[in-house]
């Protein structure tokens, strides 16, 4: 995996929260003399309503708007890190639809609108960690994907869930080239979908999620690597098989299905014992890694009994 040579954002160049939303205080104004009445609707759509879920949250503060948005892996967009906000404003979330396939009594294709209806959005302070020892936390909005599988029925067949993202190489140019085998896919194991940690996030600072972020939909997988978060997501297919996913595809020996936050099993190629927050300047220490990313307590129970360096 490419790594950026993009340093991290000095505390001066960061524009923070309170500011950026003034800014949006003002479009609205503006808007809302009629300077641009289009533009009240536009940004208006993109505030979400939701509530606060602090049981299962961090209480770590999270990184900047600014951070989150622009040092992200998102390769259908290109490898660096700067690439997906860099060259994401072409890709249109909008309108979307996800289809829902495979070992379920209800399928069919759904609108985003019906995938969201019945599921009110919460807000979940989550950190994402990453393969390259870099880590965020982010406050991300949307609500348990467990609580959407149900609405589908799963057979006694389901054991894993897949997932697809959307292929459209004239908006997502990283896609023209052959990193992956496009399209991306992920899967989990059905427990691991089911569990409530694990949620599609539609938003992050209360506001619908960037392009480069994985608009309008993608996965929240917390307690594993970031690379199992699918982002943009088109497709959700019930499998009585482990479906294949596309690090591990690409690379078996150093990308396993579970990607599970693992301090004891190094990358072939840097150790992940420790990790650096993003934002915490280059000159800050590295802090231990912790296992299953800090939320042990909640999912060790999911891989009793497991070897956890032969299923990596």
């Amino acid at each position: 995996m490419n790594r950026s040579s993009r340093p991290d954002p000095r505390p001066s160049e960061i524009t923070p929260r309170e500011r950026y939303l003034s800014r949006r205080e003002i479009m609205l104004g503006m808007a809302s003399a009629g300077l641009s009445g289009w533009a009240l609707d536009a940004v208006a759509a993109e505030r979400l309503k939701f509530t606060k879920n602090a049981r299962l949250s961090l209480s770590d503060p999270p990184n900047s708007y600014e951070e989150i948005t622009t040092y992200n892996n998102f390769y259908e967009f290109g490898t660096d890190k700067g690439d997906p906000a860099r060259l994401g404003g072409k890709f249109r979330p909008k309108p979307w639809s996800v289809t829902i396939a495979g070992e379920a009594e209800v399928k069919g294709t759904f609108t985003l609108e019906d995938i969201l209806k019945p599921h009110p959005l919460e807000e979940r302070i989550y950190r994402l960690r990453c393969v390259e020892a870099w880590s965020m936390v982010i406050p991300w909005v949307g609500f348990p994907l467990g609580d959407l599988l149900k609405r589908f029925r799963p057979t006694s067949r389901a054991k894993y869930v897949a997932f697809k993202t959307v292929m459209r190489p004239e908006e997502m140019p990283g896609q023209r080239f052959p990193v992956l085998d496009w399209p991306y896919v992920e899967g989990l194991r059905l427990d691991e979908a089911m569990h409530p940690l694990t949620i599609l996030a539609v938003g992050l600072y209360g506001e619908v999620l960037p392009n480069q972020n994985g608009a309008p939909l993608r996965l929240v997988v917390p307690w594993k690597y970031g690379f199992k978060s699918i982002k943009s997501i088109v497709e959700i297919r019930f499998t009585e098989r482990q479906p294949p996913t596309s690090w591990n595809l690409s690379a078996p020996h150093e990308y396993g299905f579970y990607a599970n936050v693992n301090p004891a099993v190094d990358h072939p190629r840097w150790s992940q014992a420790k990790e650096r927050k993003i934002g915490a300047g280059l000159f800050n220490p590295r802090v231990p890694t912790l296992p299953f990313n800090g939320y042990a307590e909640q999912v060790a129970g999911l891989y009793r009994g497991m070897d956890l360096k032969k299923n990596f």
